[in-house]
């Protein structure tokens, strides 16, 4: 049975949006799903194909016409852009208002849980990035193992090194009691929003799974919840519609845990976009009304009396052994990096931190376990300086520290797919390979032929006519 057609899923649709909304719903949940993407606007560049109109919530957002072959776009693999559903912005929309009220904060420090594979926590690193320059932490943690990973690669490509990403419960987190001023939950959830994008959500759905959700829910968020500061913002979302794992879950939060819901009030008050759905406590953005998928966010702010402490404080770490790098004093090549960061070694790789967020990312490194942190530079083999693909990802990356060749497609591609250059006409020794003044990796160019240092694990496998 198509799930699409149960009585109990229209019934909960009903109850959540109502009834004639839930009837423009369900018609939409017959057609295919929408593409859309985000740009970085922190890369130059343009999007390399045509786009249909802007997403409205997000500047940075575009509707296309049907799916391309990503894999075939360099500027994709450069971090350029992210595909993302237009739905999945709105949460972005949200978190731009709540960044807008913590002005006073120095160092302004945000938790994305159940982040992977990315697309929340880049949208919320180029938020921050637009306002805080620096001077922001954002820690995104993914608890499965063979998700992280994923994680992981997409924030490298992103390119932001305020991002710290961990493998952690959400559990773990209450030992950092009052650290986030905000934390988004986009929580794990029955799916009701991705039918059109997800046969198996569609066939695992069912009012006993909805009801699992639920409590899975409202654990996750109980368990994290020591580590919001007094007066800090928890962002709640699902990709799904009912009121149980959404309305209902933000009033529990509210009355269990001490909050008070300021969706739609003046800290968070976002542009009445058609077809945004308003619901008792949050936005529901359903398909036939937007153009996106399914999607629910909400905003709880913590009472001052909830038992957290002051947002900014320091971890109590004297327990804890220092992370491994936090000791001495390291160099690498001048030039390589904008701005004022400090370099550590983390076993024979050099990586960078913006200096703003230096103390917090190694205290970080101690207490959690660390995947990703800074950016990653390079190695030293014998005498020289050998760059980490990561570095041309980075956006304080200086583009101009290494001779650069402007590759045309067939050559972008034929590099992504690892295979050596020839590179003739440009000095010997590291070279920067870019696409539409995209850096996307390094060579050593040896006159003859060049080594190239793409990751293996990223390197295009599909046959592109090479």
């Amino acid at each position: 049975m198509d799930v699409r057609t149960s009585e109990i899923f229209r019934s909960y649709l009903q109850e959540a949006i109502g009834y004639e909304n839930a009837s423009v719903a369900f018609s939409a949940l017959e057609e295919p799903a929408s593409v859309s993407v985000r740009r970085n606007p922190f890369k130059s560049g343009s999007l390399s194909f045509d786009s249909m109109g802007n997403v409205p919530w997000c500047q940075d957002g575009f509707f296309l016409d049907g799916r391309p072959v990503f894999t075939l776009d360099p500027a994709f693999h450069a971090g350029a852009y992210y595909v993302q559903d237009s739905s999945s912005m709105f949460v972005g929309h949200v978190a731009r208002k709540i960044i807008d009220n913590f002005q006073d904060r120095r160092i302004l420090k945000v938790l994305d849980l159940c982040a992977a594979p990315g697309g929340k926590t880049t949208d919320l690193a180029s938020a921050l990035r637009a306002v805080r320059g620096s001077d922001f932490l954002l820690v995104s943690t993914e608890v499965m193992k063979q998700r992280v990973s994923v994680l992981a690669s997409n924030v490298a490509v992103w390119g932001d090194p305020c991002v710290v990403v961990t493998c952690d419960d959400p559990a773990r987190f209450a030992d950092m009691e009052g650290y986030f001023d905000i934390i988004l939950a986009d929580v794990p959830c029955s799916g009701e929003g991705m039918f059109r994008k997800d046969k198996e959500a569609m066939e695992q759905w069912s009012p006993e799974n909805v009801r699992l959700c639920q409590g899975r829910q409202r654990r996750i968020v109980a368990d994290v919840w020591p580590a919001l500061a007094d007066g800090g913002v928890l962002i709640y979302s699902t990709c799904t519609f009912n009121r149980f794992e959404n309305d209902d879950n933000v009033k529990w939060i509210a009355e269990e845990l001490g909050a008070e819901c300021i969706s739609g009030k003046e800290e968070c008050h976002v542009i009445d976009y058609p077809g945004v759905l308003k619901t008792e406590c949050g936005f529901s953005l359903v398909p036939g009304h937007v153009r996106g998928e399914g999607q629910y966010c909400s905003a709880l702010r913590k009472s001052e009396s909830a038992g957290g402490e002051v947002a900014g404080r320091k971890l109590k770490l004297d327990h804890r052994s220092p992370g491994k790098g936090q000791k001495g004093k390291v160099s690498l090549p001048s030039g390589l990096f904008d701005g004022n960061v400090r370099t550590v070694l983390k076993g024979d790789m050099f990586k960078v931190i913006p200096e703003s967020v230096a103390d917090e990312v190694l205290e970080i490194e101690s207490f959690l376990h660390v995947i990703l942190s800074g950016c990653a530079a390079g190695v030293m083999k014998k005498d020289s300086f050998v760059p980490d693909a990561d570095m041309a990802f980075s956006v304080i990356f200086n583009k101009d520290a290494y001779p650069i060749i402007n590759a045309e497609l067939d050559i972008a591609l034929s590099f992504l797919k690892g295979n050596a250059l020839v590179l003739p006409e440009i000095s010997r020794g590291y070279v920067s390979v870019c696409y539409n003044s995209l850096p996307l990796g390094f060579v050593k160019n040896l006159g003859n032929r060049s080594n190239n240092l793409y990751p293996k694990g990223r390197r295009i496998r599909m046959d592109i006519g090479k």
